[in-house]
């Protein structure tokens, strides 16, 4: 704030300047509506769901198993590595869907598993999730 006073010809002016004291005004302004942002008010809504139109029912989920022992199976059907890919290629042929999953056992280093899903990759699978125990108890 500041007050002039005038010179000596024009005799004596007060004048206040108010400029600093809008913009504190401003600034505590845009303080208070950010710190309280607007309470919601009405009542919650469910809004009906379109229903989706499916064509085919999903087909169940295709998991490769890498055992312990080196072995394939695609869904409990033993498969061997040279074959696998063509397998797959068959299986996912006439899907959609191109998601798979693979399952390892404990024993195995991850490089088998890693070999599993290069092939699986190979094949046009082109998504490739690691079987899990909360999945197993879904399925």
């Amino acid at each position: 704030m500041a007050i002039t006073v005038g010179s000596a010809r024009l005799g004596s002016i007060a004048e206040v300047n108010v400029v600093p004291l809008i913009d504190i005004l401003l600034v505590l302004l845009v303080i208070f509506m950010v710190i309280r942002p607007p309470v919601p008010f009405g009542l919650g809504v469910d809004l009906p769901q379109t229903q989706q139109e499916v064509a085919a029912p999903l087909p169940g989920l295709i998991v490769v198993q890498v055992l312990g022992d080196g072995t394939l199976r695609i869904n409990q059907d033993p498969v061997q590595w040279q074959d696998l890919q063509g397998r797959l290629q068959e299986i996912f042929k006439m899907r959609g869907s191109r998601v798979a999953f693979v399952r390892g056992d404990n024993a195995l280093e991850f490089g088998d598993i890693a070999r599993a899903i290069d092939v699986m990759r190979a094949s046009g699978i082109n998504s490739v999730g690691l079987m899990t125990t909360e999945l197993e108890i879904a399925r």
